[in-house]
């Protein structure tokens, strides 16, 4: 899908909007499945389903980004922001990997589908080592992907106003 303009907009302004509030949520709705029990329960799947809308977002604004790359004029800091906005597809994955097997562990309805197939599988949901790996990823993951967008931010910012706006006040008449 070539999603370029939006309403005579360029897609990538307008997307954009909904990968800086969706990143840190699926980011914090990781965080609390996988430390606080009592959140995991009430979260149940909409944290990989967040997880997954992030991860289907963030590549559709980067191509609208790099359609919109192509038509202003070549800019060292766009370049820069282009280059950041291309790495997040993969913090994106990765918590979308990590919270889709923290639910799937510790849903009752698959582990006990599973468990009837496979007795090993019991042995693997208690693992406190399987656990840990996943805690683990779970935050770098979280932690990374945020500071990630936060980079992207940053740096499109200034691309988009960089020598536009000056401290001092204009002249009044």
């Amino acid at each position: 899908m070539d999603l370029t303009t939006i309403n005579g907009l360029p897609a990538h302004v307008l997307l954009v909007h909904f990968v800086v509030v969706l990143v840190p949520i699926a980011a914090i709705m990781l965080l609390f499945a996988v430390a606080w029990p009592a959140a995991r329960r009430r979260l149940g799947i909409a944290t990989p389903i967040v997880a997954l809308v992030t991860l289907i977002l963030v590549p559709l604004t980067t191509d609208a980004g790099e359609w919109l790359q192509r038509r202003v004029p070549r800019d060292p800091l766009v370049q820069v922001h282009a280059e950041l906005g291309d790495q997040l597809s993969f913090w994106s994955f990765g918590v979308f990997a990590v919270a889709a097997a923290w639910w799937l562990l510790h849903d009752d309805r698959f582990t006990t589908l599973l468990a009837a197939k496979a007795e090993r599988l019991t042995t693997l949901v208690v693992s406190k080592g399987v656990a840990i790996t996943l805690i683990a990823a779970a935050v770098i993951l979280s932690v990374g992907s945020v500071v990630q967008e936060y980079r992207i931010g940053d740096s499109g910012a200034n691309a988009a106003w960089h020598a536009r706006v000056t401290s001092a006040l204009p002249a009044t008449r």
